[in-house]
């Protein structure tokens, strides 16, 4: 006999039971992806991060960062502002009175005939950057670290700060002496017992360019994996700044090591500058956070340093770069050809999922107004200058480094800012 059916009656009651359960469980899930929806499509790689949106995170109680004395103004972006001119304040040390600048960046000394690229300040829109305070940063630093890790630009930063605090330390109580084949260099401030210290890595990863005076290598090579190499060199700092950029531009490829440069027969790939530049950031963000103490310690890393080397970018006759440049750039909106936004796009994507506090100094627009600033003719030439190079100033002028004092100065102001007032 078989059973019976059950009426239709009996079937909707059973559904109506349900129904309940089966509306709190739908209601449940669209909240969720309501709310979560865009981080869970970033972690399945399915979302690029929008320039200039900040990617939905969960809302976590503010950290109080190491060295900290106090924070920003609500809403106030201090790298987002105009370059006011000031001759009451500027420069903040003069080019005679430090003598660790490389003559590199000595201008005034290489007969640069005026000195109107000192005297620009940088003002934020709508709040004012605290003043940099020497006597409280050299106090920080007792009995402590600070190291710049990069490129010929990073050190130009910390040539710049060594000139911001080196008046207050007595002759007899600092030094300055090169290590490693000078790859590191390490100014010690005796009577507080702190270094401020700067370590060639261009790269951060080890690379064929390691060598800290011979490395104008046009085939530049990194290894993957390979930060350990340099970073054995930075354990135990306190506070470190990085930058990376203008050695992965080599063109729209970068050759990367796989094994070691030991090896006879050698494993290379070629892949984007993006997807090399990004397996740099990587490296140093996975460094990091074995490495650095969070609560004790502090990272910082600098945006790309733009380059003037073409003039037609700023509205100019082509053929020209930053030579004889004396006036700023206005257009707020400028944005140089050789500052590429697919590699601040990578540092978005990948700072975005660091798990440690990166600070990240964001100079890129703001010098990209400056391109009276470069040190172009007024340098130190290493290689004695041909009368064809001579009679066209343009095709040897160094449109990259900056001259001191000058705008690195800035940078060191909104490190200090961001050191002390995050």
């Amino acid at each position: 006999m078989k059973p019976p059916i059950p009426s239709s009656s009996s079937a909707v009651l059973r559904k109506a039971r349900l129904s309940p359960y089966l509306f709190t469980l739908l209601a449940f899930i669209v909240f969720v992806a309501i709310l979560y929806g865009e981080d869970f499509m970033c972690i399945f790689g399915e979302l690029e991060p929008i320039p200039g949106r900040a990617i939905s995170t969960r809302v976590k109680k503010k950290e109080k960062l190491p060295f900290a004395k106090g924070k920003t103004e609500e809403r106030c972006d201090v790298f987002s502002g105009r370059w006011v001119r000031d001759e009451l304040t500027r420069p903040l040390y003069e080019e005679s009175e430090c003598p660790y600048i490389q003559p590199q960046l000595t201008c005034q000394e290489h007969g640069r005939p005026d000195t109107e690229y000192q005297k620009w300040r940088w003002q934020p829109h709508g709040c004012d950057l605290p003043s940099f305070n020497a006597t409280l940063m050299l106090e920080t630093l007792r009995g402590k670290r600070m190291m710049f890790v990069g490129d010929s630009l990073n050190r130009g930063q910390y040539v710049s700060m060594i000139c911001l605090l080196h008046r207050l330390i007595p002759e007899h109580g600092k030094s300055m002496k090169t290590y490693n084949n000078d790859a590191l260099t390490v100014f010690r401030a005796k009577d507080y017992n702190a270094t401020i210290e700067f370590y060639w890595a261009p790269f951060l990863l080890e690379s064929n360019s390691d060598n800290a005076v011979v490395h104008r290598i046009s085939d530049r090579i990194v290894r993957k994996g390979s930060i350990n190499k340099h970073g054995k060199h930075w354990k135990g700092v306190d506070i470190l700044v990085f930058n990376t950029y203008l050695w992965w531009m080599t063109g729209l490829e970068m050759k990367i090591l796989k094994g070691s440069f030991e090896d006879d027969e050698k494993e290379i790939m070629v892949v984007s500058t993006e997807d090399a530049y990004r397996m740099g950031m990587r490296s140093m963000l996975r460094w990091v956070r074995k490495n650095m103490d969070r609560k004790k310690t502090r990272v910082f890393f600098t945006s790309m340093s733009p380059t003037h080397a073409k003039s037609i970018d700023w509205g100019s006759e082509p053929g020209g770069n930053c030579y004889n440049q004396t006036s700023l750039i206005e257009d707020p909106n400028y944005w140089g050809s050789d500052s590429r936004k697919s590699i601040m796009k990578v540092i978005g994507e990948v700072f975005t999922k660091s798990k440690f506090p990166i600070t990240f100094l964001n100079i890129t627009q703001l010098s990209s107004y400056r391109k009276d600033a470069h040190t172009s003719i007024y340098k130190k030439q290493w290689n004695p200058l041909t009368p064809e190079k001579l009679a066209n100033p343009v095709s040897y002028a160094d449109c990259v480094h900056w001259c001191l004092p000058g705008l690195q100065d800035t940078w060191n102001e909104l490190l200090f800012a961001k050191l002390f007032y995050p």
